[in-house]
């Protein structure tokens, strides 16, 4: 584990945050003492249960995107969270104390606070009310995943009823709630992933799955939508798609990747979509219904408190995992 730093001193106006002050391994964290964040008039100030470790917070601790981010440090991490509310603004009028919540943080490549922290402040358009039926610490493995499955087959690709899918990389954040998104909307779903993950696939809606090390896509059928979060071999997966197949992809391309979803919204009629999901209120409201009415469930892989987000980080970089990875504020 590595050693976590923290500073003697602690006041009212201080709370804990994850940090790092280079780009490097996740031994660059330390668990630290910043300024709490002061609530403006139009902002929301949220006491944090829970966030989780996406693959964009990883590309930015590594120092891959350091071009865009800048090497103003300390840095903070983390942008999804499940939390309640702990401080509202004078123009704030559609939350009151104490109400449980959840959001995503809109990117900020430079940002030195995230939510692995223990209060954030953010606008009301990025927050709804959180699920009741499931706790704050479940919430926390929803908000980025789930919004980003939902515009992919319900808004970019248009998923319908009795129309073939498949998810590659299926076990993973995105690709478990798309399995669930799949079956909820009445798609026939098929999952490639690791073969360790293959029953517990089936168990969360998919019908066929596959071990995607022993699979090659020339053998598989034709899809009518394919959601793609590995980033890799898109001309391959393309060519499975039917006549007015739609693909999308979530994961952050390589320029060769990049190059290609370009290239395909140029030539030919089923082209590949990428975007960088923002969701506003009513699609976090959209997707807390979804978890009520039984639809989707958060699928977590392990949790760790915020003094080891550094394992976490270790976890999602060694891959073969279920689900998301939590750090327990």
């Amino acid at each position: 584990m590595t050693k976590i730093e923290k500073n003697v001193v602690f006041n009212k106006n201080e709370m804990l945050a994850a940090q790092y002050n280079n780009y490097e391994s996740p031994d660059v964290f330390y668990e630290g003492y910043i300024a709490k964040p002061v609530v403006k008039p139009e902002e929301v100030l949220i006491r944090v249960h829970g966030t989780s470790v996406n693959p964009m917070d990883i590309m930015f601790r590594s120092g891959k995107l350091k071009m865009l981010t800048g090497r103003k440090f300390p840095k903070g991490t983390g942008i999804d969270f499940a939390d309640e509310v702990a401080g509202i603004g004078s123009d704030v009028t559609n939350f009151q104390l104490g109400d449980k919540v959840w959001g995503v943080l809109p990117m900020n490549l430079k940002s030195q606070v995230g939510s692995a922290a223990e209060y954030v402040t953010t606008l009301p358009k990025h927050l709804s009310k959180s699920p009741t039926k499931i706790d704050l610490l479940q919430a926390a493995a929803l908000p980025g995943v789930g919004a980003t499955a939902i515009i992919a087959l319900r808004y970019k690709t248009k998923l319908r009823k009795g129309e073939r899918l498949l998810v590659r990389g299926a076990s993973g954040g995105v690709g478990s709630i798309a399995v669930q998104i799949g079956r909820m909307l009445g798609a026939h779903v098929t999952a490639l992933a690791n073969a360790k993950h293959l029953k517990f696939l089936q168990e969360i809606g998919a019908d066929q799955v596959f071990d995607y090390s022993q699979i090659s896509p020339t053998i598989l059928e034709e899809f009518d939508v394919i959601m793609d979060t590995v980033g890799t071999d898109l001309k391959h997966y393309r060519r499975l798609l039917a006549r007015n197949g739609r693909m999308v992809t979530i994961s952050f391309p390589s320029f060769t990747s990049f190059s290609y979803i370009l290239a395909s919204t140029m030539f030919g009629s089923r082209r590949v979509q990428t975007f960088s999901a923002s969701p506003k209120t009513d699609l976090l409201k959209e997707l807390a219904g979804y978890v009520d009415s039984g639809a989707i469930k958060p699928i977590i892989d392990s949790i760790y408190p915020l003094s080891d987000i550094a394992g976490a980080h270790r976890s999602l970089e060694a891959g073969g995992g279920r689900g998301k990875r939590i750090i327990q504020i």
